[in-house]
């Protein structure tokens, strides 16, 4: 074993190029540099050297390989210099012009959505991540056939289901990756009945949800670590958090609330991963508030947020919600003249912004006041508890908002206390002595 680790710490470390085909800014909400520099953090996620990267104009697509022809000549120069191993291309690149890239470059090319699904892939740690990935990945790969395999011209002849005379490698490599989707979606179809009962038992107890949605690295983890006292991981870097993950969360009047953190968002999310996620997104449409975290020190923090915007549009989020609270995070990134103006936007927006700093703290009661002031209440009732009852009084702390108490002589309580229907419903049932009236 140790002998296999040891060949795993010493394996050479890839070099890369990434380059960025800059389409004249046509339907482009960001600079390319910074669009540049995204792909670079993608590729650094993957753990490669990134050795030389490149802002390629692209005034008109060729068919064939993207890029022109002394464009493509241009950067296979580079990639020789560089010594690179992959060349990461930051479009959505066809099949055609994919394998044509790789027999011009000598090297392996991958496009945007198949560097997301690869981290995606080394990132996704249970059972539902991993099928998730797995059922993007082949969905993707599905249509790639041309370039993944050599010997597509060859056929074979067989019996039953292992292919009719006359079948091409490619209808059988086609034919076994739909077998294998079909086999995923059945997966996930139980593991979705899963959640969905365990969604509904979540229901069944009092507690409102809170999800954080937001652009990838925006600080949701940090955040989400800050208010709930987690330990998830939260690293600087894209894509630090990519299974749900459910804590208690104490509000500031003492009610307790599920927040959960989802996996970012990123511009161009392949169409596969929003496909493959909306069972795990759906966690969001669920919530009863929805806290979308930005980057507010990021000069792309704009556009970033209209790129979570459309994401949650095509999951069917309505985003005019009134339950849907902004969150501009990293005020301690900002100089003091930015955060003035930061914090003055912040009360101007509509519905007003909460602007706050998930390292040092900054603003997270703010937020949570917020948040208490968001979630649904009932009108309050008045509880009368005799002596002896001081489980019930510890039920209806725990599970509701406790507005007013007094005190009899006799050690009796009464409080007047807001509680959701079901939350009273339960009340009732295990506490028969307990008596509730109208406030």
């Amino acid at each position: 074993m140790k002998s296999s680790k040891s060949v795993d710490r010493e394996a050479p470390v890839q070099g890369a190029i990434v380059i960025h085909p800059d389409r004249d800014g046509k339907g482009v909400s960001r600079s390319a540099q910074a669009r540049l520099e995204e792909a670079v953090g993608l590729a650094l996620a993957l753990d490669l050297e990134v050795r030389e990267t490149l802002i390629a104009n692209l005034r008109q697509i060729t068919p064939a390989t993207l890029f022109g022809k002394g464009k493509v000549a241009e950067i296979g120069g580079m990639i020789e210099l560089a010594e690179a191993d992959v060349a990461i291309v930051d479009d959505a690149l066809t099949p055609v012009q994919q394998r044509n890239l790789e027999k011009a470059w000598n090297c392996k090319v991958i496009d945007r959505t198949g560097l997301i699904l690869e981290i995606f892939a080394r990132r996704a740690r249970t059972r539902e991540g991993r099928l998730q990935v797995e059922l993007a990945r082949l969905s993707y790969e599905r249509s790639r056939l041309v370039r993944t395999w050599t010997h597509l011209e060859r056929q074979r002849g067989g019996f039953g289901v292992m292919g009719g005379p006359g079948e091409t490698q490619i209808e059988t490599d086609r034919r076994l990756i739909a077998e294998k989707i079909r086999k995923l979606k059945a997966e996930l179809d139980e593991v979705r009945r899963t959640r969905t009962l365990q969604r509904s038992a979540r229901k069944r107890h009092p507690y409102p949800t809170v999800a954080l949605v937001g652009y990838t690295n925006a600080g949701k983890s940090t955040l989400f670590n800050r208010l709930t006292r987690a330990e998830v991981m939260a690293e600087d870097m894209l894509f630090a958090t990519l299974d749900p993950t459910l804590r208690m969360l104490k509000l500031p009047d003492g009610r307790p609330a599920i927040m959960s953190d989802t996996v970012g968002f990123i511009s161009d999310l392949p169409h596969e991963l929003v496909e493959a996620f909306r069972a795990t997104l759906e966690e969001v449409k669920e919530a009863d508030v929805v806290l979308h975290v930005r980057d507010i020190a990021s000069a792309e923090s704009n556009a970033q947020a209209g790129d979570v915007r459309e994401v949650l549009s095509r999951l069917g989020v309505d985003m005019e919600d009134r339950s849907i609270l902004e969150v501009w995070n990293k005020l301690d990134l900002l100089p003091a003249d930015d955060r003035a103006i930061v914090i003055g936007d912040a009360r101007r927006a509509h519905p007003p912004a909460i602007p706050l700093s998930a390292v040092t703290g900054e603003g997270c009661d703010a937020l949570l006041d917020t948040v208490a002031s968001l979630v649904d209440e009932a009108p309050p009732v008045d509880v009368y508890t005799p002596v002896g009852e001081g489980a019930a009084i510890a039920w209806l702390y725990r599970h509701g908002r406790v507005l007013e108490r007094h005190e009899g002589k006799d050690g009796s309580v009464r409080l007047a206390v807001s509680l959701s229907p079901q939350a009273l419903g339960q009340f009732e049932q295990q506490f028969p002595g307990a008596e509730v009236r109208a406030h």
